[in-house]
């Protein structure tokens, strides 16, 4: 990974990108309430926000022979498994986050239990919209429903009854829950009469009820109460649109819709019931409902959270008449509608005719509903909702939250994770190392870094002083070198930085901080490699590359140059054109720590981006030499600045993020955040312990070695035991599964560092004591 010498330009309180959001929940053409909200909500989220992808994954349904292409995964609703898997189809397809409709009766398990088995499994923030909030739930829906509330970062509600309960029940934070009324179609206010024709009733008075028809609709106390009706206006139709619901039609038939028929037959009615069996679009559902003078919810219980139908109604402007449900109670009030008593068709006879007859009355509700709506329509539904969705990420960079439990976590004593170096070999091939991979596999498109060549090449000599590793050392640091002196521009002397897979050369060596970092492998090789003909090359082109480096100003590309000068300096310790550049970059970080340091920031610059501890390392490893201990106390007293801002509340280490890093006066970026500046910061710390002999700098290296392992912000390992690679970062949702050079080196650089050290600082098995990590995080990285 290659990061330009630049000042951060993205501040980390700009809105997150949102690019891929995934519903849970049922989807047309399934025949039910909930597909329908899920379709008319992405679909108006898809119109309002082109740019993002939005793809839906609903139950298995037995009537759905083919979904539309925005569905991308069903999930087999009666079996566990598939739910796992589409957690798994979530996690890898870079899904933002998830937006789950819940209802209990469209999951599988009892009471819709299997959905918790993909809720537990996901890493990316999870809105849940509920269908449903009962008032006396059993126990198993009150389980799943704290569950769900638990795993969920926002919730929606639909109504201020459902508000209530879910707060105060569950004791949670208003800002916990949106409010967001369910949606409607935005169409003009028209007069009923305008779709008649189109539906064979013109010149009629149409009463109207729509949705999937089930005993509890109540629909046979407006057939009951039709004669009465139609003794004073002969002229009333009452039509009854919709598919009998299917989990009925299942179970029992169609005995619901028949024992209407014989209602009507029996009350000699029949020709003023009209039956529209049949599930219909959208388009062809306003037509119907704007043919109504009066629409009816005649429901039979009280415990109804929501009704899409009445919804749409009160929203295309309509006058109301409905049994006091908990929804209606709430839509219908301050004179928007009128309530009537449950199973009570002399109640319903009475209000109908009353509008029929009051013609004023009649429009009057109709207004009130129509105005009242317009902050319902879907567009404002959209709006709303990507509100909620962007809170949700925000709040998880800010506020991440672990993928277990804080009770899983225990102290684990043991030895430290076996050193494994097949992932650098697969990422070296006859060139050099490769910058990335797609998972744990080679990435040719971006071809190659001298950063990470040179990160190699000193991971290459510090396996030197390990048995087991010494032919592959050779062999690794000779591929890693060649890469080096091939990326030198003979021109300028300068190093070149990336090499396409082609092998051409994508710049002209113009990066300080890439120099640096080339110097400070060949010094280091200088300085420690046993052996001859390494030494003699890097020392070469050292030499090359020196005379250009003093005139840098790049803090970072001066800190790589010192170690760099550190390193050449153990074999040529008498060499004055190092020690002179030596003492003038020391300078150059002292006179910038003059300019930018406050009391509440004594650093060097105006903020921190990346490989920050890298600073106060390079004055720390040339103090000695300088006999100078003010500059050793400024290397001490820098980085015990740059850990007290990298440490979490509890304790652990959380590197500044990339997504904007750390300006002064701002906020910092939490996310994402990059092995290589765990990396740095363990290897500032231990040559701070090896300096000053105080064991609280070797705890720290631990605590951030440990940081690799699952002791973060989500309490998962980064380090890869099957592959020997090391993850890319940590987002605020999940680890990137990516594992590149630069990341998988930080591993190996820091691994070996604290292996060296660990003889002297404690006895051997001890580095995972200092905090306590996650039981098995290592395992679950992969």
């Amino acid at each position: 990974m290659t990061i330009k010498d630049a000042q951060p330009t993205v501040s980390p309180t700009a809105k997150i990108p949102i690019r891929r959001i995934a519903f849970v929940g049922n989807y047309l053409p399934a025949k039910c309430g909930i597909a329908t909200f899920t379709a008319d909500l992405t679909e108006s989220l898809a119109v309002r926000y082109p740019d993002i992808t939005f793809l839906v994954l609903p139950t298995s349904d037995p009537n759905v022979g083919r979904y539309p292409e925005r569905v991308r995964f069903v999930i087999e609703k009666d079996d566990v498994a598939s739910y796992k898997q589409a957690a798994y189809f979530l996690n890898m397809n870079h899904i933002d986050l998830v937006c789950l409709q819940h209802e209990y009766g469209i999951f599988g398990g009892p009471s819709g239990r299997h959905i918790l088995a993909l809720l537990k499994e996901l890493h990316m923030p999870i809105i849940t919209t509920f269908h449903t909030i009962l008032d006396k739930p059993i126990k198993e829906q009150e389980k799943i429903f704290r569950e769900i509330v638990r795993t969920s970062d926002r919730l929606v509600v639909m109504t201020r009854r459902d508000l209530g309960i879910v707060k105060d029940r569950h004791k949670l934070s208003r800002e916990k829950i949106n409010l967001i009324p369910h949606g409607i179609p935005d169409v003009p206010f028209i007069d009923p009469n305008f779709y008649k024709d189109q539906i064979g009733v013109e010149g009629k008075y149409v009463l109207l009820t729509f949705g999937l028809l089930s005993a509890n609709k109540g629909i046979e106390n407006v057939i009951k109460a039709l004669p009465a009706i139609i003794e004073k206006h002969p002229q009333v139709v009452y039509i009854v649109l919709g598919a009998t619901h299917p989990n009925v039609l299942r179970a029992e038939g169609d005995t619901y819709r028949e024992s209407l028929v014989a209602l009507a037959d029996k009350l000699q009615v029949t020709e003023h019931v009209l039956f529209h069996d049949r599930f219909v679009s959208l388009d062809k559902l306003i037509e119907y409902i704007s043919t109504a003078d009066i629409y009816i919810t005649p429901y039979n219980h009280k415990e109804q959270s929501v009704s899409g139908t009445l919804a749409y109604a009160v929203g295309l402007g309509k006058a109301v008449i409905s049994t006091p449900y908990w929804h209606a109670e709430e839509l219908l009030a301050e004179g928007r509608g009128i309530l009537v008593p449950f199973k009570d068709p002399g109640a319903i006879a009475k209000q109908v005719l009353f509008l029929l007859d009051n013609e004023v009355k009649r429009h009057t509700l109709r207004k009130r509903a129509y105005l009242k709506t317009r902050v319902m329509t879907w567009d404002e539904s959209a709006r709303k909702y990507m509100g909620s969705f962007s809170h949700s990420l925000e709040s998880r960079r800010i506020h991440p939250r672990p993928a277990r439990n804080v009770g899983d976590l225990t102290l684990v004593t043991g030895e430290m994770p076996t050193l494994k170096m097949r992932h650098l070999q697969r990422l070296t091939d006859d060139t050099g190392l490769l910058q990335h991979a797609i998972h744990a596999i080679p990435h040719y498109a971006h071809g190659y870094s001298i950063d990470d060549n040179a990160r190699g090449l000193i991971t290459a000599i510090y396996l030197e002083d390990i048995d087991d590793y010494k032919p592959l050392s050779y062999e690794l640091a000779s591929r890693y070198l060649a890469f080096i002196s091939y990326a030198l521009n003979p021109k300028t002397n300068r190093f070149r930085n990336i090499l396409s897979f082609e092998r051409k050369w994508q710049d002209e060596g113009n990066s300080e901080d890439a120099h640096g970092r080339a110097l400070w492998s060949l010094g280091l090789v200088v300085g420690r490699s046993r052996i001859r003909s390494l030494r003699d090359m890097a020392e070469e082109l050292f030499q090359r590359g020196l005379p250009v480096a003093q005139r840098f100003k790049s803090p970072r590309a001066c800190a790589f140059i010192l170690l760099s000068v550190h390193e050449y300096l153990k074999r040529f310790s008498g060499d004055q054109r190092a020690i002179a550049v030596r003492k003038k970059l020391v300078n150059h970080l002292v006179d910038a720590h003059k300019k930018y340091s406050t009391t509440d920031w004594p650093w060097f610059e105006d903020y921190l981006t990346y490989c920050n501890a890298k600073l106060p390392h390079a004055l720390l490893v040339c103090s000695p030499s300088l006999g100078d201990d003010r500059i050793t106390q400024l290397g001490l007293d820098t980085l015990d600045w740059l850990i007290s801002v990298q440490t979490s509340d509890e304790g652990y280490f959380i590197p500044i993020g990339s997504e904007g890093f750390y300006r002064r006066g701002e906020t910092r970026a939490r996310f994402d955040q990059q092995p290589i500046e765990a990396y740095t910061t363990l290897a500032a710390c231990i040559e701070a312990y090896h300096i000053t002999g105080e064991n609280k700098w070797y705890k720290e290296s631990q605590k951030i070695f440990n940081w690799f392992l699952g002791l973060n912000d989500l309490r998962l390992s980064l380090y890869n035991p099957r592959t020997g690679g090391c993850h890319d970062g940590l987002h605020p949702d999940r680890i990137n599964m990516n594992q590149g050079a630069e990341s998988t080196l930080a591993f190996l650089m820091s691994w070996l560092e604290i292996n060296a050290v660990q003889e002297i600082a404690a006895p051997v098995g001890d580095i995972l004591d200092a905090e306590p990590m996650p039981s098995g995080a290592i395992a679950n990285s992969t």
